[in-house]
């Protein structure tokens, strides 16, 4: 059994381990609500944009028109492209092997084709990089109060890939944001643009200068904004884990302590029975 001095020393570096964690949990915490807030207040904007799409492929636009724009060009699948949005930090629970997880399964069963990694995060970039993946961009450092202007050369580097023939499709694996406690590792396609089937809330609009060149216009916008929309989900599910995680990190802190405190009394009634005895023995053998 461990001394009272030695369980006294733990008991004070768990106390403290768990001060930090409290602490990583407000911060977390915090952080969470204004990633949720953004995730919430951008949704509407990408179904109104995805709306307007819908309306100029279904009812402006011929089929021939609509095979001009490359981004919509479908065509037989030889090679892919994933986005792996994962964050640059751990002490996040397993939200980063679950995405790290569905990554690799992706690649290895469900592509079928030689796959190529464009990484976001350091997660993303040295899990890739150790798994000897074909990695032919990262982006990291992008903070949790990112703008538009640093998401767009991911999308671009994602279009660049897609029109010069290097990949035949790309897709998204990221952490979908469901609530505080759900995140799910998800993977959902990016580019060739699915046309939407449905379409009509703008029939009734004249669009200027044509609706060939609005599409144009709005089609890389459109990529550009679902790998934005992407990031905000992913911050959102990384804030989210971090502090569930900690919340988790400090309840085993504080059982721990208890679990030490009593060790401790265990361990003084010991020393104490010890020298109670060793001073009883010493008597009686003065007493001889």
């Amino acid at each position: 059994m461990a001394s009272p001095r030695e369980i006294r020393r733990r008991i004070r570096s768990v106390r403290n381990i768990s001060q930090i964690t409290r602490a990583m949990e407000m911060v977390s915490a915090s952080k969470m609500r204004r990633a949720q807030q953004r995730v919430t207040s951008s949704r509407p904007y990408a179904e109104r944009l995805q709306g307007v799409i819908a309306d100029l492929a279904t009812l402006q636009l011929a089929p021939e028109d609509l095979a001009k724009f490359p981004l919509l060009t479908h065509r037989e699948i030889k090679n892919a492209a994933i986005i792996v949005v994962a964050p640059d930090k751990g002490l996040t629970g397993p939200l980063n092997s679950n995405i790290l997880r569905r990554a690799s399964s992706f690649i290895l069963k469900e592509a079928t084709v030689p796959v190529k990694v464009i990484a976001v995060g350091k997660k993303s970039r040295d899990y890739m990089a150790r798994a000897g993946q074909n990695l032919v961009a990262s982006f990291t450092d992008l903070g949790d109060n990112f703008e538009l202007d640093q998401v767009r050369p991911i999308a671009q580097t994602a279009v660049d890939q897609f029109i010069q023939g290097e990949v035949d499709a790309v897709y998204l694996v990221y952490a979908r944001f469901v609530n505080t406690l759900t995140q799910v590792p998800d993977v959902k396609q990016l580019l060739p643009i699915e046309q939407p089937e449905s379409g009509g809330e703008f029939g009734e609009y004249i669009f200027e200068p044509s609706p060939n060149e609005v599409l144009e216009h709005l089609l890389p916008r459109y990529v550009e904004i679902q790998v934005y929309q992407t990031l905000l989900e992913a911050t959102a599910s990384e804030h989210s884990a971090r502090m569930v995680a900690m919340r988790n990190a400090t309840d085993n802190a504080k059982d721990l302590v208890k679990e030490l405190d009593l060790s401790y009394n265990k361990a003084r009634q010991a020393l104490i029975t010890r020298e109670v005895a060793e001073i009883s023995a010493g008597a009686a053998a003065a007493g001889n």
